[in-house]
């Protein structure tokens, strides 16, 4: 797994599951997930939860997924490695799963922080292991003061030299919607006078519950996908950058459900 910090792309190698794993995936993946969750908030209570760690728990995640068959491919990696930090990335928002994935893509890279709802932050373990990262937090109830909170918030996070990940969208969804897709990431960008990074992701493989929303199906035949695109510095007004980042993550959710 140290491949992910230091490669361009990654893609998982195949491997034999046992039955009982395949007939299963979901209680296995999520055994193993609550064990991980615990034992990072058991360490952000304590205050010593760091970066190492996070990307370990991160790396854990995706030996998860591994472990009960899923499929990991990660594309141009480069794009961060080639780039004076700090950045905003933003990208489109599947599951929960880029949450605990992108980390160990990105952290051993870049610092790096996300833009998150106060609702992930009241979670019992999982939102001290967050709180624990200096996230960002929204209410997606008002769109006005989301809208300062991250321009300012973000602003300060940069100018420390943190960069943030962004989902613009109004909510989690399988389906890529342009009209959901806000500028609020190309915004912070041009305020704070830092390049962009898109990132297009499909992790429809952590399905949506429907009871509880991030304890949904896990179905290891739909592969997992992140790509991030090259570098963009807003120009004017911001508008040509954000229909290209729009434009990216369109066109790679059309390759990716072609090659289903």
């Amino acid at each position: 797994m140290k491949a992910l910090t230091i490669q361009n792309d990654y893609q998982s190698t195949p491997r034999t599951i046992a039955w009982l794993v395949r007939k299963n995936p979901s209680a296995v993946f999520y055994a193993k997930i609550l064990l991980i969750i615990y034992q990072a908030a058991r360490l952000a209570k304590k205050g010593v939860y760091g970066s190492d760690h996070w990307v370990q728990s991160s790396l854990d995640t995706i030996k998860a997924l591994e472990s009960v068959g899923g499929h990991l491919d990660v594309q141009n990696l480069k794009s961060l490695q080639n780039l004076d930090p700090p950045c905003v990335i933003i990208g489109n928002h599947m599951s929960v799963l880029e949450t605990f994935v992108l980390p160990c893509l990105i952290q051993p890279l870049l610092d790096v922080t996300f833009v998150v709802k106060d609702s992930l932050i009241a979670y019992p373990f999982f939102g001290n292991v967050l709180r624990s990262r200096n996230p960002i937090v929204v209410g997606r109830a008002n769109a006005r003061e989301d809208f300062r909170i991250v321009l300012e918030e973000g602003q300060n996070r940069l100018k420390a030299g943190i960069s943030v990940i962004i989902f613009p969208q109004t909510t989690r969804s399988i389906h890529f919607d342009a009209t959901a897709f806000n500028s609020l990431g190309v915004k912070l960008a041009k305020r704070a006078k830092v390049p962009i990074i898109p990132l297009a992701l499909k992790t429809d493989a952590w399905g949506v519950g429907k009871w509880f929303k991030d304890v949904g199906k896990i179905r290891p035949n739909l592969p997992v996908h992140f790509s991030f695109g090259e570098s963009l510095q807003v120009q004017g007004a911001g508008k040509e950058e954000h229909q290209f980042i729009v434009k990216f993550i369109a066109n790679k959710m059309k390759q990716w459900n072609r090659e289903r």
